[in-house]
């Protein structure tokens, strides 16, 4: 199996994690890494006994591929430097900090015929994708992303860092036309929103609320998908799916087989499929982007 030569541009928490696991695929081979605080690279690049750089355009002549993984505000530039330049990307969530920015780098990476991947993560969680072919006809869909606060990700909103997983799961397995869009959002501990609402009208009628904190106590990662017959409770955590009889007994509940697996591996490896081989990637250019026009439209709807 011919390797992808693979750079990592951005070492903070996700970089490493990036780095973490492509140092042993053998899909891949990990050439370098780049961050412009040069401590963390050199960290980083010694852990994994690659190259490490402050500027990433050091490490293009030797990369196929790269992982962009800076803050938000950087996503475009360097994501289109790199198309232009040949390499393929998997930029994380949100694609870019614009749509404008989004649309132009789907148009760079076709004209050039490169693979442009977003790291919508859930979407490659075990417990997501074993109800992706199930959900048939839903009527109703409550979904719950409360986090402990962090110094990460502080430079966009909630919806822009967390609700926008949710945003974007529900339009893969909904396939419908947003009609209609309620929404409400508070800052608490940072200059942008910290605790949003959504309710998001599909034109079948369907309808999903959403909650997304970086202010809660715990953890919590929770999904419920409401049908005629059934309602599927999906915990993103435990990567766990129970499907509960709505007009059948207690003895009836469901809890689905799944192989669990971490969803960032899963995630990595479908990348590098689609470099190898050119085959479309699961969340492409396009998915990331319209998930972005979303939850611009909830914080549009907000006024904040």
């Amino acid at each position: 199996m011919e390797k992808v030569k693979v750079g990592i541009i951005g070492v903070g928490y996700l970089g490493t994690q990036h780095a973490r696991i492509l140092s042993y695929l053998e899909e891949a081979e990990l050439k370098a890494v780049a961050d412009i605080n040069f401590r963390k690279a050199l960290e980083i690049g010694n852990r994994h006994g690659v190259q490490y750089y402050q500027n990433y355009q050091d490490m293009i002549d030797d990369i196929d591929a790269a992982v962009v993984a800076t803050p938000t505000v950087e996503h475009y530039a360097i994501s289109m430097d790199l198309l232009q330049r040949g390499k393929s990307v998997l930029v994380e969530k949100p694609i870019t900090a614009t749509v404008e920015e989004g649309e132009r780098l789907i148009e760079a990476a076709a004209q050039k015929g490169l693979i442009l991947q977003v790291g919508h993560l859930e979407r490659f969680n075990p417990a997501v994708e074993a109800v992706e072919n199930l959900i048939t006809d839903p009527k109703f869909i409550e979904v719950q992303r409360l986090g402990a606060f962090s110094a990460r990700s502080l430079d966009i909103d909630v919806v822009l860092d967390l609700m926008i997983h949710d945003l974007d799961i529900i339009l893969a397995l909904i396939k419908d036309e947003v009609v209609g869009i309620k929404s409400s959002g508070i800052h608490v501990l940072s200059e942008k929103v910290d605790i949003a609402n959504a309710r998001l009208e599909f034109k079948s009628g369907c309808v999903a609320t959403l909650t997304a904190s970086r202010v809660h106590q715990g953890k919590v990662r929770k999904l419920r998908i409401f049908e005629p017959t059934s309602y599927y409770s999906i915990d993103y955590i435990d990567q766990e799916v129970k499907v509960f009889p709505l007009h059948g007994r207690q003895t009836d509940i469901k809890t689905l087989k799944i192989q669990k697996e971490e969803p960032l591996k899963k995630e990595l490896k479908n990348f590098l499929d689609s470099v190898r081989t050119g085959k479309i990637s699961k969340v492409t250019g396009e998915e990331g982007l319209r998930a972005l026009r979303l939850a611009y439209g909830v914080l549009k709807e907000a006024e904040i």
